[in-house]
Order: C-alpha cells, then structure tokens, then sequence
C-alpha cells in the first residue's frame, strides 16, 4: 500500500474528516500505527527524513485521507511515515476528546482499554494512571514531548497547565519503550500535544490568522468551569494564550459535617513559534495550581485530608532544516510544589508535609537517512532536584519554606544520563527498527547499562498488517519509595531500579467499514517495588522494597464499524467501537503471609464500548460503557478485607453543534451505581450532570 522512496524529502500532511466513513479516527480510542514515538519526535512531529507517498488501492477514493488534521506524523528516534512504522500507538484526537462526556485527561483515558485510570476525585484532582498493569510510577508522561514526571512522587504527575479544550491530541504508547524515553517508561508513555496555531491551515494559506474560543459549563456538587485561549499567528510567528478555572464543593463530607471532597484549580499556559525553511522552534510555559479535600485518599482512618499542588513548566524546542543530517534539540525546567495535611488547615495537630521538586534537562535528537535505511543517535541529560521537610538526607544547607516559619531540612538529588542508538529498515512491505539506549544515574552509582529492543512489521496488502516487537525499560524509585518513613510506611533508601522486559505480537485488519485488531503480550519484571507488609510480624508496616519479579501475560482486542460506510441510507447511526484488555499477573515465589499494597491491584478485565449516534443533523449523541474488574484486596474502615467488586458504569453526551457555538449535557454515571471504588475506602461520586457552553470566535 506505501511506496518507500528513500532520496526524496518532502513533508506529508495528513488530513482526516471526522464524518467521513474512512475517517481513522472517529471513534474514542481507536487503535492506529503510528510507531514509537519518541521525546524529540513528539516535539514537532515530522517526517522530513524518510517520505513516502501513500498509494491508495482504492480507485473509487482517490483522496482517501487517513490522519488528523494538519498532523505531521513521525515515528521512532527518527521520523517513518505513516504505513511503515512498526509500533502500534493508539491517538485520542481533538474530535474524540470534544465527542467525549468528561472534564479532564484523567476521565478521557478511561476510554482506552488497556489504560488503568484509578480515580480518588473527579475532574483531575488526584488519579493514578497506569497502563498494562503498571503503576503511576511506570509510566512517562509528557507535555509536547517534554517529559514531565515528578520525582517526589507520581501521585500529582497529571497536573497539567493546559485546559481540555486546547490538547490537540493524546498519545498513548502501551509497553516498554526504554529506548526512546529512558526512565519512568516501564510501562509505556503518554503524550499530551496542545493545539499550535503556527500550523494552522489559514495562517499557512494567508500568513495570519487570529481565533478564540470560550467555554462555560456547571453541574452537580457545585462544579463550575470557565476558561478560554486565544491565538494569532502572523508571518513566521505565532502566539497563543489560554487560561482557565475550576471548582466544586464535592460529592461527600467528613464525620464533622465539612466538606472533604471540594477543589479549585487554576491554570494559565503559554506557547510560541518561529518557523521558516532553514529551522523550527516552540517554546511554551505554563502553571498549574490547584487545592483540594483529600478525603481518606492516603489514610483510612483520617477523613479530612487535604493538599495543595503548584507546577510551572517552561520548555524550548527546535529543529534544523535544509541538511542532510536533522538536529532536534530541547532544554527544559520544571517545578512541583506539594502541601499535604493530614488534618485540614492545623498544623498543630500535625505538621503539614512540604516537598519541592526542580527538575532541568537537556535532549539532542539527531538523526540521518542513506541508501541503508535511517539512522538515529543522540543523548539526554536530567537533573532531579528534590528538598521536603521530611523526605531525603539532610541538607548541608536549609532553605526557607515560603509564607511559614519552617525551612526544607531533608533532600535529594540526582543526574539521569542516557545515549542512545538507533536504526531502521524500511522496504516495500517490511519495516524494522532497532536500538538501544545506555543509561546511568548518579544516585546508585551504577555503570552505564543497556536497553535494547527491537520493533518490526510486515504489511501483506492494504488491509492487513502483522507486528511483533521485544523492548526493555526501567524505572528508577521515586523519592517517596525511598524516604517516607512516617507512621506504618518505613521506606528503603536502597532500592534498586525496576527492569522489564517485553515481547508483544499482533494483527490489524483496516478497511473503509471494518477495523480490528489482536494483539498479545508477556511483561518479565524483576526488581519490582512495592510497599509490602508481613502479617505474621508482632507489629507489621508497610514497607518500600523490590519484590520478587512478576510476570503478567495479556491479551488486547478492538473492534470498530462504521455504520454510515456499512449503511449507506441511515443517517442515525454513525459508528460503534469495542475493546477489551484481558490481564493476569503473579509473582514469582509469593509469601503466604505478606500483602502488598498496589503492584498486584491490576485490571484482569477491562471492557469498553461506546456508540456515537446523530439524532438531528446538528445533534449528536454519544453513549459510552465501562466494565472494570480488578484483582486484588484492601482492608476497609472497620479493618475488614474487601475484595475489589466489579462494576459497570455508563456515560452519554447530548451536543448541539453549530460553527460558532456547542452547546452540550453531559451525565456521568448514569446508572447511578453508588458503590464502586478504584482505591479502597475512597468512593466514587453517583450520577451526576454537567450542561456547558462553547463560543468560538
């Protein structure tokens, strides 16, 4: 189906119809290839290295568009076209995102069959994202391509200085990819690339443009939230703007009667570009900030937690053009401030926990095409700057706690180090990537350790495509795995990294009415941390340790059918998708008498369906099923084990769409079930109602 050229060297632009019966990405959580995509190649995803022109079996189509719109796809260390990558990546567009009835990332990757989202509050306030079976910890987040995981802990990683309204898309790649991230990609990684209106279609056409967008929505609990951007784009230049708030009072109280649920945030982000024919640049900053009832999130037995979260990031970003050999560089800083109470606002009872972390890194991308294929190398330096008030060694030297009489006493810090390599072959149907990263961190003293893995593809014809692929990753420990000793946690300054293994296979069949796709998976995990307890022990605690090794075996499968391709005289239904994540973990030589808090609190069944329905001609209605069964325990208010049930939870989203406006209600939890939890003894909010307005100007 795709031509390879190798000396050719042009951009490929993609365009994508959502209405259209063709249309890759019409449905919430469709699965499509776009290969690995790495930290530089996220950045400003193009392929200027190796083009292709798609050749299009169908006659009848001859302006078949297959992408989103205006997206310039790359993949690996290097850009691959679209058709020859070997990885497979599933891409949450802006139409799924604007299609979906939910108020943050956290709710929109609940979507995705093999993504883990356990929810301790709605609209962002504090969820933990996994992906396979991993932890919050094993997973790279990034915004733009910038890796932005906190050290301290992975608890507040999704605070993000971008409203939903302004991502453009939402990259999710499932499975190791130590090679391309480096650390903290154990499980995979997850992308969020905001809208760039320098690449607007209008501002290319005119050399300017100028847009704005304002929305307002509320709802049940006291939810309310408000925001907008704005962006203008003259000549080689582009700016935008965005800033917005929210708030809710929460869906329960403490034993006193206050509220322990509530939330207000705010956030204000900024990006701009320069482009011309010799080089690219983005830059952007944002802040994040946001305070919120902490309920029993991290203690069963205090109901009025609370904690506050500030971030600002900051990022510059570039590329060469017009060489045969490409550069991609970025430099990056970012900051997390955390305040935890264990009693609201009385610190006499308890001190408030205070962390910072700085986070300062450096990444050079390069890469270069020749008669052998495209090659990739480059290096990444990170600094990770962590002071607290109770986690860490003891400083040399104190620094003031800012607006109280307390200083920063305790910290850590420590310097990632990484050079990779890559390469790939492309031929007419037969694609194989291949490298390895080297990594060192100064906090073990380590030598520089290896990652390979290998990715490859055979395409038998325009409809079919076979995959297979082994990759390696680690996760170093975070702060808090490796300092927080307070009550029943004693934490172990020695752990070691956690190390994984992957092979993952599979088949994709595409045509214009059906799409589908099986694949399967093994995961090996040694070293694995995790906060255990003995039970057989006099006074047992929680503790921080590598544990055994687990293994976890998987199976993913996805079905979607476009019904207006399929019925061509209904204009009802549009389209339907399907996907189910089916997971088994065990540990190598378990103890009988030893819990563990959460590596083996895994989703052994994940089913998700959702139906999207056009009433009227601008009327939408979109109808959306989870069904969620977790393995594992937890031990409840009255020191009871209670098994995780199962449950099933439904979502719809009635729209009016107009070229000016949207107007839409949402309802979550339409079955009003009352009793699910995914953390124990933290529950979920029963049905609720959210009606919203978008003005576009």
């Amino acid at each position: 189906m795709y031509k390879t050229i190798f000396n050719k060297r042009e951009v490929l632009r993609f365009k994508q119809f959502t209405n259209k019966g063709y249309a890759l990405f019409s449905c919430l959580g469709r699965e499509v290839v776009i290969s690995t995509l790495s930290v530089a190649t996220l950045t400003n995803a193009k392929a200027d290295g190796i083009s292709t022109h798609p050749e299009y079996a169908d006659n009848d189509q001859p302006q078949r568009e297959v992408l989103l719109d205006d997206v310039e796809v790359a993949g690996s260390r290097a850009p691959l076209a679209l058709g020859q990558a070997a990885r497979m990546v599933t891409v949450l567009s802006r139409e799924d995102i604007q299609a979906a009835p939910v108020q943050s990332v956290n709710d929109l990757l609940k979507y995705a069959a093999g993504v883990d989202v356990r929810q301790r509050g709605p609209i962002g306030a504090q969820t933990d994202i996994g992906i396979r079976g991993g932890t919050q910890e094993q997973v790279a987040v990034l915004l733009n391509g910038i890796n932005i995981c906190d050290p301290q802990t992975g608890h507040n990683t999704f605070d993000f200085p971008v409203d939903i309204c302004e991502i453009e898309r939402i990259e999710v790649i499932e499975g190791p990819a130590g090679r391309t991230f480096g650390t903290s990609s154990m499980m995979g990684a997850i992308n969020i690339v905001t809208r760039n209106s320098g690449k607007s279609a209008d501002s290319e056409a005119s050399g300017a443009s100028r847009e704005a967008c304002l929305h307002l929505e509320g709802g049940s609990f006291g939810y309310l939230s408000t925001g907008g951007y704005g962006n203008i784009t003259s000549g080689n230049w582009s700016n935008q703007l965005s800033a917005s708030y929210t708030r809710s009072d929460g869906y329960s109280r403490n034993k006193a009667g206050g509220l322990n649920m509530d939330y207000s945030g705010g956030k204000v982000f900024y990006q701009g570009g320069f482009r011309d024919n010799t080089i690219t640049a983005n830059w952007h900053a944002g802040l994040s900030t946001k305070e919120f009832g902490s309920n029993t999130f991290y203690s069963k037995n205090f109901d009025n937690q609370y904690e506050k979260t500030t971030k600002w990031f900051t990022a510059l970003q570039g590329e060469t053009k017009g060489s045969w050999l490409h550069f991609r560089p970025a430099i990056y800083w970012n900051r997390s401030e955390d305040r935890f109470e264990l009693f609201r606002n009385e610190p006499d009872k308890y001190p408030f926990n205070y962390h910072r972390s700085d986070v300062f890194g450096v990444n050079l991308n390069s890469w270069f095409d020749w008669n052998l294929g495209c090659t990739a190398f480059g290096a990444e330096f990170r600094n990770e700057d962590v002071i607290s008030g109770n986690l860490g060694e003891p400083l040399n030297h104190t620094k003031h706690i800012n607006g109280t009489e307390r200083d920063y006493e305790y910290g850590l810090n420590r310097t990632n180090l990484s050079f990779y390599l890559e390469h790939n072959i492309l031929l007419n149907n037969f694609t194989l990537s291949a490298g390895f990263i080297a990594f060192k961190n100064t906090w073990n003293e380590s030598d520089f350790k290896l990652y390979p893995g290998i990715d490859a593809s055979y395409r038998f014809n325009e409809n079919w495509k076979l995959y297979a692929s082994w990759n390696t990753s680690l996760r170093m420990p975070s702060v808090t795995e490796l300092y927080y000793s307070v009550g029943d946690r004693k934490a172990d300054k020695y752990l070691k990294p956690e190390e994984l293994s992957a092979i993952e296979t599979g088949i994709k069949y595409r045509s214009r009415i059906v799409q589908c796709s099986l694949s399967g998976f093994y995961h090996h995990c040694k070293n694995m941390i995790d906060w255990v307890m003995n039970i057989s022990e006099a006074d047992p605690v929680w503790k921080s340790m590598n544990y055994t090794r687990v293994n976890t075996l998987g199976l993913e499968t996805a079905v979607y059918v476009d019904f207006k391709e399929r019925i061509a005289n209904q204009n009802v239904l549009k389209n339907l998708n399907i996907s189910y994540c089916y997971m088994n973990r065990e540990k190598d030589e378990q103890e009988k008498y030893v819990k563990t808090l959460s590596t083996l609190e895994h989703l052994r069944h994940k089913l998700v369906a959702s139906v999207q329905l056009q009433l009227l001609k601008r009327m939408d209605l979109g109808i959306s099923y989870r069904f969620q069964d977790r393995a594992g325990s937890y031990t409840d208010k009255q020191d009871n084990v209670q098994d995780y049930a199962p449950y099933s939870i439904v979502d719809a989203r009635l729209s009016w769409n107009d070229t000016r406006y949207e107007a839409y209600v949402e309802a979550n939890n339409i079955l009003n079930n009352k009793d699910y939890v995914d953390y124990g003894n933290v529950p979920q909010p029963s049905v609720w109602f959210i009606s919203g307005l978008k003005l576009k100007i």
